[in-house]
C-alpha cells in the first residue's frame, strides 16, 4: 500500500485525511496534537505525529518512507517546507499558497527527480486546472474568476468567518494584486474595484481584487486579460479596509490582531456554511462554470475544507496513479492541459458530491 506522509491538520488537513486513509496508509504530522488525536479518533488507521516543519532534521526522518508528500500548512511556511520536501526527494502536492514565486524551485526538482503539483486547491486550482484545459482547445482572450467562502448566517460586523487559516485571509487582504490588462501586468491594492453580484445560488455579493492568478501570470502571459476577485457580503472590504487604514495590520499590531480574528472569525462545529466559484473563459466561445457547495453535516465538513481538499486529494491520486508524470514544479494550468487528468478531477470531485456546472 502507498505510504502518504501528510503535514496539516487544520480543517482542510482533516477532510484531506479522512479522504486519503480509505485507500492509502496514511501519516499525519502537525504541531498540534489535539487536532491529530481528533483525527486518529475518527479513523484508527491513520498513524500520527506531532512533528514542527520547521524542525528540518526531524523532518527528514519522517517523511523518509512516504512515496508522496502532502503539504498543507500555513502561507508563510510554505515555500521553505517545499524546497526542503523536493530536497528529499519526495513527489509533493502543495496547498499552503505561499507568496513566494514557487516556480523557481523548478530546477531543484528537475535535479531531485521531483513532480511537485502546487496551488492545487479550489482557487488557486480548479480555475487553473480548467483554464489550462481550454487553453489547449481554443484561444482564449480573456480569463476571470471569483471565489468566495462564507458563512449561512451572516453576524456583524464582519459578516465572515474563515474556513481556513486567518492569517492566510490577512495575506489575501494586505497582499497586493496583480491583474493582466491588455496583455500588461498591473498591480492594484488588494480589496480595490469594489463590484456588487447578484450570484446563482445564494444572492448578492461583493467582489474585490485580491491576488490570486499567481502562476497564470508566468504560464498564461499570452492571455490578454486576466483577473480574479474574492466574494464577500457586502460591506466587508469597506471595513477590513479601516482596520488597515488605522495600522492594525502592521508589524506592531499584528498579533494582537490576528488573536482577536482567530476567535471573531472561529467557524463552530456544526455553522453552516458555503462556497461559491464563477468562473469564466472568453474565446472563440465563452465558457462559464459554477460551482456551490455547502458544509456536509454529517462529516462536518466545510464547503472550503471539501473543495479545496478533495481538488488536493484528486491531485495525489492523479500522481500515484501516473497520470501526471513529469518532474519539475507544476502549478494545475499545466496538468489540466492533459485531458485525462481533467477527466480525472471531474470524476473524483463528483463522486465526492463537489459538482462543477458547465454553461
Amino acid at each position: 500500500m502507498k505510504k502518504i506522509f501528510q503535514i496539516g491538520a487544520g480543517l482542510v488537513g482533516k477532510t484531506m485525511a479522512l479522504d486519503l486513509s480509505k485507500n492509502y496508509e496514511l501519516h499525519l504530522g502537525d504541531t498540534n496534537l489535539d487536532l491529530l488525536n481528533e483525527i486518529k479518533n475518527e479513523d484508527q488507521s491513520i498513524h500520527i505525529q506531532k512533528i514542527d516543519i520547521q524542525d528540518k532534521e526531524n523532518f527528514r526522518t519522517w517523511i523518509a518512507d512516504a512515496d508522496i508528500v502532502l503539504l498543507a500548512v500555513p502561507g508563510f511556511l510554505g515555500f521553505e517546507a517545499l524546497r526542503l520536501i523536493i530536497e528529499c526527494g519526495k513527489n509533493v502536492v502543495d496547498i499552503s499558497f505561499s507568496p513566494e514565486n514557487v516556480l523557481s524551485l523548478n530546477d531543484l526538482a528537475i535535479e531531485n527527480d521531483v513532480c511537485a503539483v502546487v496551488d492545487a486547491g479550489l482557487a488557486p486550482g480548479i480555475p487553473n486546472f480548467l483554464l489550462g484545459y481550454w487553453n489547449e482547445k481554443i484561444k482564449v482572450n480573456s480569463f476571470d474568476y471569483m471565489v468566495g467562502g462564507l458563512p449561512k448566517n451572516p453576524s456583524p460586523p464582519y459578516n465572515y468567518k474563515a474556513p481556513f487559516s486567518p492569517i492566510d485571509v490577512i495575506e489575501e487582504y494586505t497582499r497586493p494584486a496583480r491583474i493582466m490588462i491588455n496583455s500588461k501586468v498591473e498591480v492594484k491594492p488588494a480589496l480595490s474595484e469594489i463590484e456588487e453580484f447578484e450570484i446563482d445560488d445564494v444572492g448578492k455579493l461583493e467582489a474585490f481584487n485580491t491576488d490570486g492568478l499567481r502562476s497564470l501570470l508566468i504560464t498564461m502571459p499570452h492571455i490578454p486579460n486576466m483577473k480574479e476577485k474574492t466574494l464577500r457580503y457586502p460591506g466587508h472590504a469597506s471595513l477590513i479596509q479601516s482596520m488597515i487604514d488605522k495600522n492594525l495590520f502592521d508589524k506592531n499590531n499584528f498579533d494582537h490582531t490576528v488573536k482577536k480574528l482567530f476567535t471573531e472569525w472561529k467557524l463552530e462545529n456544526h455553522e453552516p456554511e458555503f462556497t461559491v466559484l464563477d468562473i469564466n473563459i472568453y474565446g472563440r466561445e465563452n465558457i462559464h462554470y459554477h460551482l456551490y457547495d455547502e458544509m456536509d453535516m454529517l462529516s462536518n465538513s466545510s464547503s472550503m475544507a471539501r473543495t479545496t481538499g478533495f481538488t488536493a486529494t484528486a491531485t495525489i491520486n492523479m500522481l500515484l496513479n501516473n497520470l501526471w508524470s513529469e518532474k519539475g514544479v507544476f502549478p494545475p494550468e499545466i496538468i489540466g492541459s492533459n485531458d485525462s487528468c481533467i477527466n480525472f478531477l471531474f470524476e473524483y470531485l463528483s463522486s465526492r458530491n463537489v459538482k462543477i456546472i458547465q454553461s
